[in-house]
């Protein structure tokens, strides 16, 4: 018996004992109810880390948590003070909460004058003086927030940016932004929401009116939930848009609806949720919460909230903190007293020096301040399968590319796939035109040509579908004087449609309101008018071969080289022979070259012809050579030339370039109006170009015209050249043969797919487009589009047969020369009769008077004496010079008329 009450008596002591070594912590929570909800997220947050923490053993073996809630309402910073006292009697080791500043600063001020550790898990601003010695904030730092929000900011490159703020605080984060302007060349403009209003639509139409594609909200993750739906009730759910929530639970919201919006959205945030164990905690979290009441609208079910992350890491450091705390009692204390806890400022430096791996990252706090300034930001975005991490920002590394962005997939279906998109084009022939069918069609299949061909093969490669409409104005896109674009362009910047697909040319100004791809073809600015009607042949059109200047230089050359050949043949020795070779004693010598028949040796040369003259010395020679090489050149350039002349039609247009019609003002020329060539001649500095658009500004109401059908027309029509572009002139002038194209190029642009600025699609279409150019098919289209029958005169290159009208000049040449033969025999005959009249009357005197006087005649004794008298006679027959010693008085051919008359005769009586 004695035995059995030592037993109980023992095992009553070792239970005591284990009671005693058991230690109890009580930690206070304030947490401020909405009227939505029946408890606060922070709340069940709260209890959800106090029942882990007392489950799991390992990280307080020897300690029990537990806690005491008090529930206040918004606003009530009295009953939080009279809250907070009653916890603080009950012997607390921390208070938690609450949330709102105006409860948090009465309950901050409590703790600090009783040391005891104030611990907060929402955004707020630090005081002034840093007397809140005893406050500690796991909430990421504001100024580094601020530092993250600047630097996606710059990260995207935006250069234009609207901020949207729910109260004042978000100005107090958004200050490093702010401050930007200065440094970063970036517009910002700032707006409010209205305080108490959820309905932001008035605001979001205006900023819609305003085209701010790039928008930064700083709210809560329950105004953010509104304004998603009443952005997508706006129309402002696309592609062009790009929203940046500052928020930490943009994750947590339900954005199912706008995951294949292809909106931008980008927002921040802090959990961890690639660590196993954070994903496991979410987990059990998801499964309490579902299985409790249901959460406010806007987030997913189930999901855990960034506050309730930092409440559960904000308890599991109290853990943490505890566990190195020895020998340290919780006593009561009461607010009326002030007398401070005196384990209060040993807990603190425990607490500051705590660290953890908690849900919202590694948690290390400042010892001095108590703030949490080392901490790391997921840069999420949403996607089709859902938010996904872009770059992760630590508050002192700054912003770091994610290895899953660096090696982004650049399949290019991925953002058109299963995408309609809208398509503005206009009529012109042959990139879009109206199909012709006896039924009655709708939608794309109303329209064919190069630019529907052009989308299918795009829609093909990208997988997208699309929507062709027809633009609103019929006008590609112009600026007027105010700066206001209309047309396709103008479309493209209200983004009434995603794509132009057009014969739009990429311009300067156009690239300042729209972007461009690539070109999918290149051309220039030129001239199409009528074709030239051919001229009529003249009957001595065989002298066209050769320029008017070039005949009369032939000519003058002629008589040029006769003449030098005359004199050179006079002066050397080696072109006078002896007429009587069989009298080696004759007195006479002759020279063939006379000036008649150096002229006729020149003609003979240059005809082909040649003639019985030949040169005997090496200089008459040498002037012969070079002028028969000169000949065989001239011959031969006007003989290739002649066949070409003589077949070929010559055309006659008036206008050769540019240039000829800025020259003149009776043939009126023009443009489309509002076109891109319409905008090169009015931003043009070019003198001629300038003079154009003078004339074509001063004749807006004829000169200018409303698309290239009408242009055609009155060019058919009037005397009228429209200026164009040059692919457009091939198409026309393959299928009307009354039209050509005048001239060269005067510039050199290409036709591009427009979108808008910012849009997604611009490089998508570009990589497509290059591969249509690298597989052929862009060329493939246009020969299918652009060839045409062809003109008939153009495919017949035979050359015709030589009638009249080409060479009947040379039968009247003929014909004249024969006549002109006629004439100078008549006179040369005459001139014989004469002649020989003149002879017989010096013969009947010869008997009266001697053949020659000394004063008449007279000898020369030198050789340079005879070349200067030969110079003076007229025929190629001299005597030879005797010595003085057998000198006698000799009748030479000299210039008395009847002393060569009476010689004359008497040589004819001696045969």
């Amino acid at each position: 018996m004695e035995d059995r009450k030592r037993l109980f008596f023992y095992l009553l002591l070792a239970a005591q004992l284990c009671l005693s070594s058991t230690q109890v912590l009580r930690i206070g929570g304030i947490f401020e109810t909405r009227e939505s909800e029946l408890v606060s997220m922070d709340e069940l947050a709260f209890k959800f880390a106090v029942n882990n923490i007392n489950r799991n053993k390992s990280l307080m073996p020897n300690t029990t948590l537990t806690y005491d809630i008090q529930r206040i309402n918004l606003f009530d910073g009295f009953e939080a003070s009279r809250r907070v006292c009653d916890q603080l009697a009950l012997g607390v080791v921390a208070v938690f909460g609450p949330s709102h500043s105006s409860s948090v600063s009465a309950v901050q001020s409590i703790c600090n004058a009783l040391e005891v550790p104030h611990i907060q898990t929402r955004w707020k601003h630090p005081s002034v003086d840093n007397k809140d010695t005893f406050f500690i904030n796991l909430y990421p730092e504001y100024t580094a927030i601020a530092r993250a929000i600047l630097d996606v900011v710059t990260f995207f490159k935006w250069r234009k940016l609207t901020v949207v703020y729910e109260d004042s605080t978000g100005l107090m984060r958004m200050q490093e932004l702010i401050k930007a302007p200065a440094k970063f060349n970036l517009k910002i403009k700032i707006r409010q929401l209205t305080p108490g209003n959820q309905d932001a639509r008035p605001l979001l139409k205006e900023l819609k009116k305003d085209k701010e594609f790039f928008i930064l909200f700083d709210c809560s993750y329950h105004m953010a939930s509104e304004l998603l739906k009443q952005l997508s009730s706006m129309g402002m759910m696309t592609e062009y848009y790009h929203f940046f929530f500052t928020t930490l639970d943009l994750f947590a919201l339900d954005l199912e609806p706008y995951r294949y919006s292809g909106v931008n959205m980008t927002g921040f945030r802090l959990l961890n949720v690639d660590d196993p164990w954070v994903a496991s905690t979410m987990d059990k979290w998801a499964m309490e919460r579902l299985q409790g009441p249901k959460q406010e609208s806007g987030l997913m079910d189930g999901i855990m909230t960034t506050d309730a992350a930092l409440m559960y890491d904000a308890v599991f450091m109290v853990a943490v903190a505890s566990q190195r705390a020895t020998q340290m009692t919780v006593s009561s204390l009461q607010c009326h007293r002030h007398k401070p806890w005196r384990f209060g400022p040993r807990f603190m430096n425990l607490f500051k020096e705590a660290q953890w791996d908690g849900l919202t990252g590694h948690i290390v706090l400042n010892k001095t301040d108590g703030l949490r300034r080392d901490f790391d930001l997921d840069i999420i975005s949403l996607k089709e399968d859902g938010t996904a991490r872009i770059a992760v920002w630590n508050s002192y590394r700054g912003m770091n590319l994610t290895e899953k962005s660096s090696r982004e997939n650049n399949n290019v279906t991925d953002s058109l796939a299963n995408r309609t998109l809208i398509v503005t084009t206009i009529l012109e022939n042959p990139y879009v035109m109206q199909r012709k069918s006896e039924k009655e069609l709708i939608g794309n299949d109303r329209f064919e040509g190069y630019c529907l061909d052009l989308l299918k093969e795009l829609s093909n490669i990208l997988g997208f579908t699309y929507e062709v409409r027809l633009v609103a104005d019929g006008k590609y896109g112009a600026q007027n004087d105010k700066g206001e674009w209309n047309g396709m362009v103008r479309e493209l910047i209200d983004h009434v449609a995603d794509l132009a697909v057009a014969p739009l040319t990429i311009t300067y100004v156009r690239e300042k309101s729209i972007d461009f791809s690539k070109p999918f073809m290149t051309l220039g600015i030129s001239i199409l008018y009528r074709k030239p009607n051919g001229t009529n042949p003249g009957v001595f059109s065989f002298l066209n071969p050769l320029s008017p200047d070039i005949w009369m230089y032939v000519l003058l050359a002629c008589t040029g080289v006769s003449c030098v050949l005359f004199v050179i043949a006079r002066f050397t020795p080696y072109e006078w022979y002896n007429p009587h070779p069989c009298n080696p004693s004759s007195t006479l010598i002759q020279n063939n070259f006379t000036l008649l028949n150096s002229f006729w040796f020149g003609v003979g040369a240059l005809m082909r012809q040649g003639s019985e003259l030949m040169p005997k010395a090496l200089s008459t020679r040498i002037v012969g050579g070079i002028w028969w090489f000169f000949t065989l050149i001239i011959i031969s350039s006007y003989t290739a030339n002649l066949a070409a002349f003589l077949t070929v039609e010559r055309m006659d247009a008036p206008i050769d370039s540019a240039d000829d019609l800025a020259k003149q003002t009776r043939i009126e020329y023009g443009a489309v109006r509002d076109g891109s060539t319409m905008t090169f001649f009015k931003k043009s500095k070019i003198s001629t170009y300038e003079k154009m658009w003078a004339f074509m500004s001063s004749r807006k109401n004829t000169a200018l015209v409303k698309n290239n059908r009408e242009g055609i027309t009155r060019v058919l029509t009037t005397d009228y050249a429209m200026l164009m572009e040059s692919t457009s002139i091939e198409y026309i002038s393959q299928r009307n043969c009354n039209l050509t194209q005048i001239g060269g190029l005067i510039d050199s642009k290409g036709y591009g797919v427009g979108t808008p600025i910012g849009s997604p699609y611009r490089d998508k279409v570009t990589i497509a487009i290059l591969q249509l150019q690298e597989e052929g098919k862009l060329h493939m289209m246009k020969e299918k589009w652009w060839r045409g029958n062809g003109c008939p005169e153009e495919d017949n290159k035979e050359a015709n047969a030589l009638g009249v009208e080409n060479i009947g000049g040379i039968f009247i040449v003929l014909a004249a020369g024969l006549v002109l033969s006629v004439f100078v025999a008549i006179g040369e005959f005459i001139y014989k009769a004469r002649r020989n009249a003149d002879i017989e009357e010096v013969s009947e005197g010869e008997e009266r008077r001697p053949c020659c006087s000394l004063w008449q005649c007279v000898s020369f004794s030198s050789r340079m004496e005879e070349m200067g008298i030969s110079l003076q006679c007229y025929k190629g027959v001299r005597r030879r010079s005797r010595p003085h010693s057998e000198a006698r008085t000799a009748c030479v051919l000299c210039q008395p008329k009847h002393t060569a008359k009476r010689e004359g005769a008497r040589r004819d009586s001696s045969t």
